[in-house]
């Protein structure tokens, strides 16, 4: 019963979340508990920022970096689901 306990205090899986806390779509709260996205029905750990509503993930694109150190971003498309592990 202490599972279901914690899932009501989970807050709601946002439409749009990014892992770069300088980013408007980023949700500290979110973070605080273990989160996981399904990319066309394969389970993804490499996901930097999501958008369920427009379907698609980024994802770093190797080892390239940006010229400010980041890591450059794919732009993947397709079917994306969030969820609480």
């Amino acid at each position: 019963m202490s599972e279901v306990a914690s899932t009501a205090d989970r807050p709601a899986i946002p439409d749009r979340l990014s892992i770069d806390p300088r980013s408007p779509f980023h949700d500290t709260a979110v973070f605080e508990h273990d989160i996981g996205i399904r990319f066309n029905d394969i389970e993804r750990f490499d996901v930097a920022e999501y958008c369920i509503s427009e379907g698609w993930v980024k994802v770093p694109a190797g080892k390239a970096k940006d010229r400010k150190g980041n890591p450059m971003m794919l732009k993947l498309k397709g079917r994306v689901e969030a969820f609480y592990r």
